[in-house]
């Protein structure tokens, strides 16, 4: 079982459902927290999972919401809650036994669709044959379609193309690889790429640092860090060398350290509150309504289209709002509603790339990692401090 969140609490929960009570029986145990085994998705694949209502992860796990003593399949169409609320779950039966009731929206007990069944097979195939050329032709013969047909499908699914998804299959194993200790030679030729200068290439921007560095979770990278005081909690402010990397927002210092160790937790980690002081100044100034200077310099994990997603909300003017689907439009996709919404939620510098300013279609605040409310907040900040326009 996995647990989102950092209030996790020892002893039993209770939540309402209509009238009823509902335990729910999630207890922290040393078993029932742990990493996912070699093969299996990790909770943060999981989560995305989630965020995209990737139909293909249907029959793979279940997510159970402890406010309400639910749990559904990824691909349940129903408003997602916030990531603190949510339980991981192998299957229906694991789920049950921990007071979980099914979704009678997204029935997790059902079968896949035949469609996503079939592109589930070839994700699966895929992930089992990263070390072999993996072309078009090949795996729409293994699923029974023509390259055209096969291409459509799958991308209609899976909101990647099947080169897409290859590539960020082999980039998350060499992750893998990486954490577990395996030099960046052997983790590159097991996950299929042909040279070390093939994985440099791709991975820049989809590991943030080299691959080296990222070894290991950040392993040998030192990131410098500051806690302040803001109107929607603590503020955790992190730096490399090359700028910033973090920006947390929790209840209490504990809570957004917490935050920071989750992304980086092989790196040297150092509050060094004078260090940062350049930094704090400027997200002060922010929350005295002034805009972020356009200069300063950002070091995040990101793969190709996050950066093209987090460019078009850097764009969206201070005090303004844009919606999920106009960001998919003005990227020239208007499909991608779903993969801009997984975007957002991979957003490690909050502020500094405002996601904070999409909502959803008719103005509805939909999810933020940081909570609902903090986003309200900081909307009407920003709509107080708005200076008119000539």
């Amino acid at each position: 079982m996995f647990y989102f969140g950092s209030k996790i609490q020892s002893q039993s929960t209770y939540s309402k459902s209509g009238s009823s009570s509902v335990m729910l029986k999630v207890q922290q145990t040393s078993s029932q927290m742990y990493d996912a085994p070699e093969g299996e998705l990790s909770r943060d694949e999981k989560w995305r999972a989630v965020l995209a209502r990737d139909e293909t992860r249907d029959g793979t796990f279940v997510f159970g919401v402890r406010s309400t003593g639910i749990y559904c399949k990824p691909s349940c169409p129903a408003r997602h809650p916030q990531i603190e609320q949510v339980v991981l779950f192998r299957g229906p039966e694991q789920a049950e036994q921990s007071g979980f009731r099914a979704c009678k929206r997204c029935n997790p007990k059902e079968t896949r669709s035949p469609r996503a069944e079939s592109v589930r097979r070839i994700c699966v195939y895929i992930d089992n044959h990263l070390d072999e050329k993996l072309t078009l032709a090949v795996l729409s013969r293994e699923a029974g379609l023509s390259p055209f047909h096969f291409q459509r499908i799958f991308k209609k699914i899976v909101r990647l193309s099947p080169r897409q998804y290859i590539e960020s299959r082999r980039l998350e194993r060499v992750k893998q690889s990486l954490r577990r200790g395996e030099t960046v030679t052997n983790a590159l030729y097991g996950a299929g790429f042909t040279s070390r200068g093939r994985l440099y290439e791709k991975s820049s921007r989809q590991l943030g640092v080299n691959p080296g560095t990222f070894r290991r979770g950040g392993e040998g990278l030192s990131i410098h860090y500051t806690i302040v005081d803001s109107p929607i909690g603590r503020l955790l402010l992190g730096a490399t060398g090359n700028g910033i990397c973090a920006v947390c927002i929790g209840a209490s210092d504990k809570a957004v350290e917490a935050s920071l160790r989750e992304d980086y937790y092989a790196a040297d980690l150092y509050r060094n509150d004078r260090q940062m002081k350049k930094w704090a100044v400027e997200f002060s100034q922010y929350f005295d309504g002034r805009e972020f200077s356009r200069d300063l310099p950002i070091d995040i994990q990101a793969t190709a289209f996050q950066w093209k997603v987090w460019k078009q909300i850097q764009a969206v003017p201070f005090g303004k709002t844009s919606s999920y689907s106009e960001i998919a439009a003005t990227l020239g996709n208007p499909q991608a509603v779903r993969a801009v919404a997984t975007a957002c939620a991979n957003n490690h510098v909050a502020l500094l790339i405002p996601c904070h300013r999409i909502v959803g279609k008719r103005g509805d605040l939909r999810g933020y990692r940081w909570g609902v409310n903090r986003k309200q907040a900081l909307l009407s900040l920003e709509s107080r401090s708005r200076q008119p326009t000539n």
